[in-house]
């Protein structure tokens, strides 16, 4: 057997290296792919003469050739897979790297050693994978390996979707910005009148939301609901338990008066007082011009607790309504002396004198018909004292006799009608102004209607009609329906005012109406003389310190105060009651008996009878 000469320009390999590479080739005999990932100088080795395959090749090439050529002949020669384009470029970019290494490295024989294990052991890994899936077409196993490859990557991977992606993303965290920032808007619209609606907004948004909504009202504050409907005027004081409670926007006005804690309860502001504190709070809020009602519980915890509606809510009423005119009652005017845990400087001073007048004006019966003159009736009620006085009189642009009457009463509140003329609405506003806060002219109004001639006619019948069972209870009627048509319809809007408050008893009584300038027995001091004179007020701050009552009044009682006051503003005019009255001083002031000390010490402790008995009168 006659040995094969060596393909010129090829160099064969010494040692074992053509056996392996014969056995190798055997595997390897069917892929065209796994040959093109083998080196230059593999692919050299395969030239051996000893081999079958590179034989005729060999012999064929002209001898100039280098192996790379060789070997890219041979593989142009091999009949190409159907779908292994991608592969054919993957094998190319590999092929060109590992040409580039071996050009580099072809200097050092070492480093070709390390490179070739490394390319056997990577045939392994390769052949390895081709045994497994050997049964598959070739194809098929190429499209199915790439298919899992590129199976965990994103099904969008382009760029142009990815930056369509964060648009999309853009501008849905701008739309949710958007709704955030309109319902912070929302809820601080509706939290700007009370700080702690800003305290609510914070928390809602830290704390998850409760099953029970804030939009539910309690029992209690339906309860309110209701009551404050009927009186939406008026400041309602709630007792609850040990404690009297204010909501919403009355417990703001308590807390801003009252100088007490308010803080959010459920849906509604709410501050509390204790129960035996009501009077000095309620004279308080009285006190700066506000109209306020007391709710009771009108079953007591015992009751209920062996009653069948052990766990329904306290039933409450109405039972008391209170302004400046009408403070009377055992809550806010206790007949005891106050103990000495309560301060009494906190409670607001009785005044001397507590008038409600009610003024009407009438333009038919003006006799002169002057711009601006006018015929005027009024009604003054002291509730507290069952004092009642009227009058009507012609009065000219200034007003002047109408601010007399009003200097000389001093009332604390006027009850008027919607509209007035120019000049009356400029003196009540310049009466209300002059006066201290706390002091000041509390102004209520009715609709017109109820000052009209034949609805107030209509009204004082009614309310005088029940009493006429005689003689003088008749002549009494007749004396109230012949009174001028201003005075009638003042009478009408006062009887109508005062029962709201349970206080109309106190016109019941005709014969004891009195009129303020029908009988000569007093002085008639003008407005703008008391005013000047300062014979009530200071012109300073309006107050009675340094006037002529201030200086004449050492009395030691509520009522003894009012009757000095009546006595400086209405000095007598009749001689012989004049010495009369001044012979009762003189006995006090000079006698020597010492039952005047005594009775003077007993007056003292006295609290104020005269309003007492009317409380009695007036079942409060």
């Amino acid at each position: 057997m006659s040995r094969r000469k060596p393909v010129s320009g090829g160099a064969a390999p010494a040692g074992p290296g053509p056996a392996r590479q014969a056995v190798l080739s055997r595997f390897f005999q069917s892929t065209g792919s796994l040959k093109s990932t083998s080196s230059p100088t593999g692919a050299a080795e395969k030239a051996d003469p000893d081999s079958d395959s590179a034989a005729p090749l060999a012999a064929t090439l002209p001898p100039q050739l280098p192996p790379h050529v060789v070997a890219e002949i041979d593989r142009s020669k091999k009949r190409p897979l159907e779908s292994d384009g991608p592969v054919k470029k993957k094998a190319k970019k590999v092929q060109e790297k590992e040409e580039g290494s071996d050009s580099v490295m072809s200097g050092n024989p070492e480093p070709k050693k390390h490179l070739r294990t490394r390319i056997v052991l990577k045939s392994l890994e390769k052949l390895k994978e081709f045994c497994c899936d050997s049964a598959l077409p070739q194809n098929r196993v190429q499209t199915e390996s790439l298919q899992k490859r590129f199976a965990v990557l994103p099904k969008c991977t382009d760029f142009d979707d990815i930056n369509l992606l964060r648009a999309k993303n853009a501008v849905s965290s701008e739309d949710s910005k958007s709704q955030t920032s309109q319902k912070d808007k929302t809820l601080s619209h509706f939290g700007s009148s009370h700080s702690s609606y800003e305290n609510l907004q914070k928390t809602s948004d830290s704390k998850p939301s409760n099953k029970r909504t804030k939009s539910i009202y309690t029992p209690l504050e339906l309860q309110y609901i209701e009551m404050k409907q009927q009186q939406k005027d008026a400041i309602l004081c709630v007792e609850c338990g040990y404690k009297y409670r204010f909501f919403g926007e009355d417990a703001e006005i308590a807390a801003r008066e009252l100088n007490i804690y308010c803080h959010l309860d459920h849906n509604f502001m709410t501050a509390s007082i204790p129960t035996h504190r009501l009077f000095v709070h309620v004279r308080r809020l009285v006190a700066k011009g506000y109209k306020v009602g007391v709710v009771k519980q009108t079953e007591t915890a015992a009751l209920k607790a062996i009653g069948d509606n052990k766990s329904s809510l306290f039933s409450r009423k109405l039972t008391a309504l209170y302004t400046k005119s009408t403070l009377i009652g055992e809550d806010v005017n206790p007949l005891v002396k106050l103990d000495d845990a309560v301060n009494v400087d906190e409670i607001m001073t009785d005044t001397s004198t507590s008038y409600l007048l009610c003024i009407c004006e009438n333009k038919e019966n003006v006799k002169d018909k002057k711009k601006g003159n006018v015929f005027i009736g009024l009604v003054g009620v002291q509730p507290a004292t069952g004092e009642v006085v009227f009058d009507s009189f012609q009065d000219s642009a200034s007003r002047s006799e109408l601010e007399t009457r009003i200097l000389c009463l001093q009332p604390v509140e006027l009850l008027l009608p919607s509209d007035l003329s120019e000049q009356t609405e400029m003196l009540i506003q310049k009466a209300t102004a002059v006066s201290v806060r706390d002091d000041r002219i509390r102004v209520e109004r009715l609709d017109n209607m109820y000052f009209e001639y034949s609805h107030a006619f209509q009204e004082v019948t009614e309310f005088y009609a029940k009493d006429i069972v005689d003689s003088k209870g008749s002549q009494s009627f007749s004396g109230i329906i012949n009174l001028e048509k201003p005075v009638i319809c003042s009478l009408a809007a006062i009887i109508r005012y005062l029962k709201e408050f349970n206080l109309e008893k106190v016109l019941s009584k005709p014969k004891n109406f009195k009129q303020l300038s029908g009988e000569m027995e007093f002085m008639t001091i003008n407005g703008t003389t008391l005013r000047n004179l300062e014979i009530l007020q200071n012109q300073t701050d309006m107050k009675t310190k340094g006037s002529l009552f201030w200086v004449l009044d050492h009395t030691k009682t509520s009522f003894g105060r009012r009757k000095l006051k009546k006595w400086v503003t209405q000095p007598l005019l009749k001689l012989r009651e004049i010495n009369a009255r001044l012979d009762a001083v003189s006995e006090v002031l000079h006698s020597e008996s010492s039952v005047f000390g005594q009775i003077e010490n007993h007056l003292r402790k006295l609290p104020d009878i005269e309003r007492g008995l009317c409380s009695i009168y007036h079942k409060k």
